[in-house]
């Protein structure tokens, strides 16, 4: 009887895939995203997409008409604005550029936290928006979420990045404006949430070309001006964020589809360090490099903070993180796990943006409370304005502080070699999908309201 000939290409491939998943067995979800991992199977109607579209970049939904969502998260700089703390609401230029203004025409407040990047958002896995998570899945509540505005919040959200797309144009800072300037920022700071998204609806229902937008959006749903909600422009504009900011394509998602040539050794030494050595893998798990729990790690608090602390020295500048949310002391200076991909592109790090760079934000995590203590403020990327800028690190300088945020600090130091450290680097950039390096055909050409898209 003659033995079978062995394929020897079918060989190395099965010994290959056999590797692969012993070299991830360790880490449950270390796998390549597939279309049903996103909302809508990872192709959300496209009129509605369109729709959303322009909505993100439409100053129509701020109060004073001067600010859109694409101020702070721009196609042109990795869908956040390089940054450590973004200009909102009355700011001039976009990303390293905006200004905070001077004399008369400066902003009257800053954004207290860094702008996060929208990347794979759509994955239902994202089930907590904003650093501190305030906006979150919750099937108890008649929304069927979480957040600040309680029961106001209304039923119809198509999901949780839907439903964080409700709140940043109720922010005196980010798109609102003052109390005063305009009706919208009079309902925001009256905290008439109901009336403000009715308000905001209002406005869209004003423009033919949003009317016919919204009604191929919505079929059946939509038959006239009057039946647009701004639950429709958060659920488009959900649907434009999740289709056009998917990248799963990464020289990492390669790897795990079977490209073992698609990681560079230092990527792979990084890779080792990364779900070995480093540690890295504890808290950025998964498919995009992230628990979403809440963790302490003693980031630097820079900026205006979000009001905490008012009866110190730092008269409120700063941010005790998931405590807000959750009223759990044990919750003080946690802040959300972010996901690592695209992170290269990413920078300022940290939910203040303390660090500038990727070496300096993975020295933090290794020896965080001693970073803190060793602080370098030339991390912190400034306005080229910087009118509002002369606090910016009174709660540094206050060390009873500074020893707080370092007391609450959960990650022990983790020694590792400077070429360690490096490979860790080059094993970020192997996080970066190509696609992401060129987004101009995100901003739309022309909007119905015919605001300007430039800043």
């Amino acid at each position: 009887m003659s033995r079978p000939i062995l394929n020897l290409a079918a060989v190395l491939t099965m010994l290959v895939a056999s590797l692969a998943t012993a070299a991830f067995a360790g880490f449950p979800g270390t796998a390549p995203a597939r279309d049903q991992d996103f909302y809508d199977n990872g192709s959300p109607p496209a009129a509605r997409v369109e729709l959303g579209r322009r909505l993100f970049y439409d100053k129509l939904l701020s109060g004073n008409l001067n600010i859109s969502c694409a101020s702070c998260h721009h196609s042109l700089t990795a869908t956040g604005d390089g940054l450590s703390l973004p200009v909102g609401e009355g700011g001039i230029g976009l990303g390293v550029t905006r200004d905070t203004g001077s004399g008369h025409h400066a902003i009257h407040e800053r954004v207290p936290r860094n702008a996060p990047a929208l990347f794979n958002l759509g994955a239902r896995e994202f089930t907590r928006m904003f650093h501190d998570g305030r906006v979150e899945a919750d099937a108890g509540q008649p929304s069927g979420f979480a957040s600040p505005a309680g029961e106001a919040l209304p039923a119809g959200l198509d999901n949780v990045l839907a439903a964080q797309a409700m709140f940043p144009v109720t922010s005196a800072a980010e798109m609102a404006g003052q109390a005063g300037e305009n009706e919208q920022a009079n309902l925001a700071a009256a905290k008439q949430l109901p009336e403000l998204w009715d308000f905001i609806a209002q406005k869209l229902q004003l423009f033919d070309g949003y009317v016919t937008l919204f009604m191929a959006a919505f079929p059946g749903e939509i038959n006239q001006a009057s039946d647009i909600t701004f639950v429709h422009a958060a659920n488009a504009i959900a649907a434009f964020e999740a289709q056009a900011w998917r990248f799963d394509n990464s020289p990492f998602d390669a790897y795990l589809r079977g490209d073992h040539q698609a990681l560079g050794s230092k990527a792979r030494q990084g890779m080792n360090v990364f779900y070995g050595k480093g540690g890295c893998s504890a808290c950025h798990a998964g498919t995009f490099q992230t628990d979403h729990q809440f963790y302490a790690i003693a980031m630097p608090q820079i900026g205006p903070g979000k009001g905490d602390g008012a009866d110190s020295f730092t008269s409120g500048h700063e941010d005790f993180g998931r405590e807000r949310v959750s009223n759990e002391p044990t919750d003080r200076f946690r802040f959300r796990t972010p996901s690592l991909r695209n992170v290269a592109l990413t920078a300022p790090y940290g939910h203040s943006g303390a660090f500038n760079t990727l070496e300096g934000v993975i020295r933090h995590h290794l020896d965080a409370v001693n970073s803190l203590y060793q602080y370098d403020r030339r991390q912190a990327v400034l306005p080229s304005r910087a009118d509002l800028n002369a606090l910016d690190f009174v709660v540094m300088d206050d060390e009873v502080r500074v020893e707080a945020i370092a007391a609450a600090c959960e990650i022990k130091p983790n020694p590792l070699k400077a070429r360690e450290i490096d490979a860790l680097v080059a094993f970020m950039h192997a996080l970066t999908d190509p696609a992401v390096l060129d987004m101009r055909g995100d901003v739309p050409g022309q909007l119905p309201s015919g605001l300007s898209l430039a800043e």
